[in-house]
């Protein structure tokens, strides 16, 4: 892996060879939440997506298609990393999302920044059509969050409050303006969305998102596969590149917004 931006010359395994892997520490350098906003108390809203060349967000269904060894390190550094991974309803069922796990590579770091042995999973449901059954709700090694509606069905509710703490975040919808903020709430200033692209929309749409981690995959998709974000409404914010690394062809970037406080 190589970094590309910002330029290190002068720190050796930034720089190290294509086909030499990066440690969890420099991934974890590199990735790490800006420390203005962390000093500051200021929450920060991070997003993490793969696309193909041609902006699909899936391959056959499912965004694996698109990773690679490399991205699914970063997939885990960043969450080893947050307090909170919030995901939409349609990318647990799709994905089979499972509870995050401890990492003992960052249990020190989790441990001296506060925060608990693994992220939690917030999920976004409107309608609570979930499997209340699945691990993610019946053996989270920390208690799964359920965002939903004020109009969400009763049996829903009830299901959903034997498993996981819920909370309203919307009237006949989830809003997600309101979703972050009842994470914040909680104490959870360092955010993390894995999508899928219907959620990520929503964010951006909203003016939520402050950075945006992209995993760049050296392939064409085509298809009718979705963008990484799509919604009702076009958006045109300005986002700014802060870092980008490299390894056998796919590219790994950071974009912040430039309104907010970025490293």
């Amino acid at each position: 892996m190589r970094r590309l931006l910002p330029y290190a010359p002068d720190v050796t395994d930034l720089t190290s060879a294509e086909d030499t892997p990066w440690t969890l520490e420099a991934l974890a350098d590199a990735y790490a939440y800006p420390a203005a906003a962390v000093d500051a108390g200021v929450p920060w809203l991070r997003g993490n997506m793969v696309s193909s060349l041609d902006g699909a967000a899936r391959l056959d269904g499912l965004s694996d298609g698109l990773s690679s060894p490399a991205d699914k390190r970063i997939f885990g550094v960043l969450r080893a990393l947050a307090d909170v991974v919030l995901v939409g309803a349609q990318t647990v069922r799709a994905e089979g999302y499972r509870p995050a796990m401890a990492r003992a590579e960052f249990a020190a770091e989790r441990a001296a920044r506060g925060q608990g042995p693994a992220p939690v999973i917030a999920v976004v449901s409107g309608a609570l059509d979930l499997d209340f059954d699945l691990p993610l709700f019946t053996a989270p090694l920390v208690r799964t969050v359920v965002l939903t509606a004020e109009t969400a069905p009763a049996d829903g509710l009830a299901a959903a409050r034997r498993v996981a703490d819920v909370v309203i975040a919307g009237e006949a919808h989830v809003d997600p303006v309101r979703a972050v903020a009842a994470l914040v709430e909680r104490g959870w200033t360092r955010l993390l969305t894995e999508g899928g692209p219907r959620l990520l929309g929503q964010l951006a749409e909203a003016g939520a998102l402050d950075e945006l981690c992209l995993t760049l995959a050296p392939l064409l998709a085509a298809g009718g596969a979705p963008r990484i974000a799509y919604g009702a409404q076009a958006v045109a914010e300005r986002m700014d590149l802060v870092g980008l690394l490299e390894e056998k062809g796919f590219l790994f970037a950071r974009y912040a917004r430039s309104v907010k406080i970025a490293q």
